[in-house]
């Protein structure tokens, strides 16, 4: 384990995070622990639409711990913000709060199939959304309604998990869809330099870099992955953030499966959000899931039912791919038996319980104490010349539902999110920032 000394070294500039830090934060974590022990949820932060700039470390002489404590509520804090319900013109609806099932704040951004076209050609302007593929032209008329859902990723056109992994089925059969956004900070930044095209990388002939400086209004990079299942039958639609979304199947994506495309309500199952600081230049990764989402391995199986696992089938292999070849269009394939191999610390299921409270306070009902933080994986050593990948803490971090067949601890073959995207090119061969969305330039 590194050292507290090594760990502030890594986060010089952390007191000056741009975040006003909160009356809450004079207490110890060991008093917020205690609290949670006894029942009592500690103060939290009030819940908010504005985006924290950057973690807020205001502990003297913190250890590692209490940084990845830190770190862990910076994700929680985000998680509300960017899920926040969006006003008509996409921005946060600052006269509400969050709670109900509303389209949120980040379904409002842009979908890489709406940066990076067919032949290079220069993606519209922020706040305006380019075509559907053309076997979804008229699926939704009179019953989706754009203009309403704002840019919700209303095509959902990505069945595979990233690093063609395989894709990951629902305990309905039905395959998981998956979006990237991206906020209009980092969509600017793209436009600006031309990262759209190969051309544009190209010509740029330089490392991208996405490092802005952040105020209020200019909060920095953002992507958001999400992964979505298929409402079923016997779903439970209340405890699920949900939209109504053009499922397209691409015949890019799998040989011999044929366009298709369905207007289909699916349930939010996972979100990965990925946000550069300034005292994380590796960025911050921040990922959570569905509460009913899977077990974790050695631990009980306390659900009735779960969205990717089945407690009867006990012959059922875990974390195993389907077998090829992969048909979206299919009505049934035997669902994945997903268990998650890395349970979540005991610190970070207090802090879910205490932020699972504070929404409920908010809302009753509301969808959003329905997901948890996994983890968040942040750079010790933000600017240490030897590893550029910073030093992540933890060292493995996966969504179950992201990185269901890459989840553990083996050295360079778990999921890593920095170690992984440490290794992240454009187009041209330079470095793209760790981000992979580069490589999509045409």
């Amino acid at each position: 384990m590194l050292s507290a000394s090594i760990a502030l070294i890594a986060l010089g500039g952390c007191a000056d995070s741009g975040v006003k830090p909160e009356p809450h934060d004079k207490l110890t974590r060991a008093d917020i622990r205690a609290q949670a022990a006894d029942g009592k949820l500690a103060a939290l932060p009030p819940l908010s639409w504005q985006i924290p700039l950057d973690v807020d470390v205001t502990q003297g002489n913190p250890n590692l711990q209490d940084l990845q404590d830190d770190f862990d509520l910076l994700s929680w804090q985000t998680f509300v913000a960017v899920n926040w319900p969006a006003a008509a013109d996409g921005n946060p609806n600052t006269g509400t709060t969050i709670g109900a099932d509303l389209p949120t704040v980040w379904e409002n951004w842009k979908e890489s199939r709406e940066v990076f076209l067919p032949g290079g050609a220069a993606p519209p302007a922020w706040g305006t959304d380019p075509p559907p593929p053309e076997v979804c032209k008229g699926v939704g008329d009179g019953t989706l309604n754009l203009t309403q859902v704002g840019k919700t990723p209303n095509v959902l056109d990505e069945s595979a998990e990233p690093f063609e992994t395989g894709p990951l089925i629902d305990q309905n059969g039905q395959y998981v869809r998956f979006a990237i956004m991206m906020n209009q900070d980092m969509f600017n930044r793209i436009v600006s330099d031309r990262l759209y095209s190969k051309a544009g990388q190209a010509a740029f002939n330089k490392p991208a870099d996405f490092t802005q400086k952040q105020t209020p209004s200019n909060v920095g990079a953002i992507m958001i992955k999400s992964s979505w299942k298929v409402m079923g039958a016997n779903d439970d639609r209340s405890r699920f953030h949900t939209i109504k979304a053009l499922v397209y199947t691409n015949p890019g994506e799998h040989e011999g499966v044929s366009a298709s495309c369905k207007l289909q309500t699916m349930g939010l199952v996972g979100l990965h959000i990925v946000h550069k600081t300034k005292s994380a230049p590796q960025w911050v990764w921040s990922t959570f899931e569905h509460v009913d989402n899977a077990p974790s391995l050695g631990e009980p199986q306390s659900k009735t039912s779960y969205n990717f696992f089945n407690k009867r089938c006990t012959a059922c292999l875990a974390n195993e791919p389907p077998p090829r070849p992969w048909n979206p269009n299919a009505s049934y394939t035997q669902p994945t038996q997903v268990v998650r191999e890395i349970p979540l610390t005991d610190r970070t299921k207090n802090l879910n319980a205490q932020y699972q409270a504070s929404l409920r306070s908010a809302n009753a009902n509301s969808v959003w104490a329905n997901y948890e933080l996994i983890s968040t994986q942040w750079p010790t050593q933000a600017h240490n010349p030897i590893d550029p990948s910073g030093t992540p803490a933890p060292t493995f971090l996966a969504n179950a539902t992201l990185e269901t067949y890459i989840q553990g601890k083996t050295p360079q073959g778990s999921s890593s999110c920095m170690g992984c995207h440490n290794n992240a090119t454009m187009t041209n061969g330079m470095t793209s920032d760790f981000t992979y969305l580069l490589q999509r330039a045409q």
